[in-house]
């Protein structure tokens, strides 16, 4: 396996643009930065990917955020999510949900939607559906600056878990 600073430009996209969901601006932004041995382990790159997505202007960041698909969603259940999410929503039960969970996912959704206008995120990996159920109903009261400020933090969590997945 080749470490990140040792990959050309499309190499390097080839294995890391898919981290950011739909968002491949963010590992063009690192590498295009330069990269180098501190940026070799997934700490390190997420720390450069992390400093191009925040240095980011809000628009940008809206459309990283709405660039993540709803969680037990319309494209979950047509089988439309990106592998990586496929696995993370698999791992926390999400595609194993009884009728009436799944019509609850889908209603904190609408309810989440209709208030901040942008999709639910929450790193799943390693969560319960109920874990899950709780923190979506606790973050509903959040005003919309701080569920913006989270849901950004909970995308970068989420980067994390897949460069792991990715690098030693």
């Amino acid at each position: 396996m080749s470490l990140p600073s040792r990959l050309d430009r499309a190499a390097f996209l080839a294995r890391f643009a898919a981290v950011w969901e739909h968002s491949p601006w963010i590992a063009e932004g690192a590498f295009d930065r330069g990269l180098g041995a501190t940026e070799d382990t997934a700490e390190g790159l997420h720390a450069a990917m992390v400093a191009v997505m925040r240095a980011a202007a809000d628009p940008a960041k809206l459309a990283l955020i709405r660039a993540h698909p709803d969680l037990a969603g319309k494209l979950a259940a047509a089988g439309r999510l990106t592998a990586e999410s496929t696995g993370e929503q698999a791992s926390a039960g999400l595609d194993r949900l009884t009728d009436a969970e799944r019509a609850e996912f889908m209603r904190l959704n609408e309810a989440y939607q209709a208030r901040f206008g942008f999709p639910f995120i929450l790193a799943v990996k390693g969560r319960s559906k109920d874990e899950i159920r709780d923190a979506f109903i606790a973050r509903l009261r959040n005003d919309p600056a701080a569920e913006f400020a989270e849901a950004l933090r909970q995308i970068e969590r989420i980067a994390l878990l897949r460069l792991k997945d990715l690098l030693p």
